[in-house]
């Protein structure tokens, strides 16, 4: 069950845990380790810079000590769930080998994290609870306790037909501008557009066959020209129950089909060319930049040198000397190098070369994608010329049939979210956030979650969080006395004991029962039974009731049988088999089971009837005979046997 757990918005450790929360976290590679010793120099959401001194890694003596850790950022997993890493130390904050310096996803500081604690009262509420249902408080809907962030990959191949190369495009035909409005010039949806079920991501028209064309048609093609004639729109859509924020957009060219016979000497001709090209950009941009940095230090005498951070030996402009032409493009060369100590020149050198060093970035993003696309394609799909992914993510809240789970094995769908003014609430006036059915805990067997549920409320009370191994966990006994520890600790807070999990005896002493007192949230009154009360840690799991929704009204019908495809891929229906005819029959619903097995499946020419007479008004039922009796009919007839159907029975 834990392995199907969604990661959650915020990631929470529970209460109660085995103790191996950190080992999982360390040995499954979510969380990042510090390979070395050190002081933390640097941290943003992508990357945490550890060095010895606590400098950062420009000014740090050696730049063998600086340690660089890159941060995955919005991913999506296999599952397509999102990966996010965050930092989890400060600027400045020793750091041993060994230490967690960033969570992942599903980690908390360091321990695993998958879903929530919550407060949770086992109880029937109005029925909504029965068989294993669960009963949701809207807060954890409101305060997005149980939001997930889910990615979902969309991918098209632009192919090299027979009739023609296939095109992605902006231009298709018969299609409303409005349906494009989200489509870029080159035909891919932008980045940030919100997108819903049916909207185009990729506009792709592909060639189609020459067929014989009516008089008006030509005429048509002659005066509208015959752009939409011979192409059809096969672009990629959102498909149902998905959509959400374009977040990535990934074009592959595959190798050129027409660059085969391209020799050895004209690949290098072109690489040469786009290398060229390269050259002269980045010597104009060094240009620019000593042309602007000659403004403020030509003829100057800086009182300190300015170091070349890779070769700390020699200076690139040594201290108490007049700056030359030479040292000034010496010092230009080595935008993203330099380093010197602080004086009234540091600021503005460091303001040139930050206005200038996108530009440099953007200069070798041409040349390495320009480089790659002429050398890449070995081991591509044959025909293909283009592949486009687009990624969309989108955040999933706690909804009605959403399916969680607790670690007993206690799972169970949301029935109902309810106010939380409704809910039951203690003494003190905190609702419950969940209200689980007491008979899911005895038939099971699963004691373990009774024995969460206190002390779970003693470790929240407590501030604690406990550890119990798997076979040597903690003691009934330790439990009772921790409940009595929280509640002493509620009493020297608010001065008021609300004897959670005890109850008077007929002598009049508090004994431990598990149980406390809770009232109705509709209508105030004290239920007539003590519930159980306590914090859970509950999962929300991956199998989301978006992805499973499905209806069909009109769809595709199978070519032998002539009954509806089943299945959401396929739009199909819902399967009426034969123990659902059984209770048809039990019944005695005669008319709804010809229905069933006749128009609203395989009999064709009923089929038309029905929807011609829906059209009309009327109503007329007219079944016809199943065009799966008619396949066994040819079944019979492939074996040997003469079977024909008589229409009508003479005297």
């Amino acid at each position: 069950m834990q392995r199907q757990a969604v990661p959650l918005l915020v990631s929470e450790s529970p209460y109660v845990g085995t103790g191996l929360e950190e080992k999982i976290a360390r040995d499954s590679r979510a969380v990042v380790v510090a390979e070395k010793p050190g002081i933390v120099a640097e941290v943003c959401s992508s990357e945490i810079v550890i060095t010895k001194d606590g400098r950062p890694g420009a000014t740090t003596v050696h730049p063998e000590d600086v340690q660089r850790y890159k941060l995955k950022k919005f991913l999506r997993s296999n599952a397509g769930t999102c990966i996010n890493q965050r930092p989890c130390c400060v600027r400045g904050q020793k750091i041993k080998a060994g230490d967690v310096i960033a969570d992942g996803s599903s980690t908390d500081n360091g321990e695993l994290g998958l879903g929530k604690n919550v407060l949770v009262a086992f109880m029937p509420w109005c029925g909504y609870n029965f068989e294993d249902a669960i009963i949701v408080s809207e807060r954890l809907v409101k305060e997005d306790v149980y939001t997930s962030i889910h990615i979902d990959e969309f991918e098209i191949t632009c192919r090299d037909t027979k009739l023609g190369p296939e095109e992605i495009t902006r231009d298709i035909p018969n299609v409303s501008e409005e349906a494009l409005r989200n489509l870029g010039n080159d035909g891919v949806v932008r980045l940030g557009a919100e997108v819903r079920p049916g909207d185009i991501l990729v506009g792709k028209i592909t060639p189609k066959s020459e067929t014989e064309l009516a008089p008006e048609e030509r005429l048509l093609r002659a005066i509208f020209g015959d752009k939409a004639a011979d192409v059809k729109d096969s672009s990629l859509m959102v498909s149902s129950g998905k959509g959400g924020i374009v977040m990535d957009v990934r074009v592959e060219r595959a190798k050129d089909p027409n660059r085969q016979t391209l020799t050895k000497s004209e690949l290098r001709r072109q690489l040469k060319s786009i290398k060229d090209t390269y050259k002269q950009r980045h010597a104009e941009l060094i240009e620019e930049l000593s042309a602007k940095l000659s403004e403020i230090l030509l003829g100057q005498k800086l009182t300190c040198s300015i170091i070349d951070t890779n070769n700390r030996d020699v200076p690139l402009i040594g201290a108490n000397r007049k700056v030359t032409p030479s040292a000034i493009l010496k010092l230009a060369n080595k935008y993203d190098s330099w380093d010197m100590e602080d004086n009234q020149f540091k600021e503005p050198i460091k303001a040139i070369f930050e206005s200038k060093i996108q530009a440099f970035r953007d200069n070798e993003k041409f040349r390495d994608e320009a480089v790659s696309a002429l050398e890449s394609g070995d081991g591509a799909d044959i025909g293909v010329i283009k592949k486009v992914k687009v990624y969309v993510a989108c955040k999933r809240k706690l909804q009605v049939g959403d399916k969680m789970a607790g670690r007993h094995g206690n799972k169970g769908i949301v029935a109902k979210i309810v106010p939380a003014e409704d809910m039951p609430f203690m003494l003190d006036g905190q609702p419950v956030d969940i209200v689980l059915n007491p008979l899911g805990v005895p038939s099971r067997m699963n004691l373990g979650q009774v024995l969460e549920t206190h002390l779970g409320i003693a470790a929240k009370i407590l501030g604690i969080k406990v550890a119990t191994p798997v076979f040597d966990g903690i003691k009934e006994s330790k439990i009772v006395e921790m409940m009595g520890e929280a509640n002493r600790k509620i009493e020297e807070e608010t001065g008021v004991n609300y004897h959670i999990g005890f109850k008077k005896n007929k002598s009049g002493e508090w004994e431990y029962d598990g149980k406390t007192e809770l009232f109705d949230g509709r209508t105030g009154n004290r239920f007539d039974q003590r519930v159980m009360v306590g914090q859970i840690y509950m999962l929300k799991l991956d199998h989301l009731v978006a992805n499973k929704i499905h209806a069909r009204s009109v769809g595709p019908y199978s070519l032998v049988t002539q009954q509806p495809l089943g299945g959401k891929a396929q739009h199909g229906g819902q399967r009426f088999g034969e123990m659902e005819v059984w209770a048809l029959e039990a019944y005695g619903a005669a008319y709804n089971l010809q229905e069933m097995l006749t128009v609203k499946s395989d009999d064709v020419a009923g089929r038309a009837r029905i929807y011609e007479s829906i059209v009309k008004g009327q109503n007329i039922l007219e079944a016809g005979r199943p065009e799966s009796f008619n396949v066994l009919l040819k079944e019979m007839q492939s074996l040997g046997l003469d079977i024909r159907t008589v229409n009508k029975v003479e005297n």
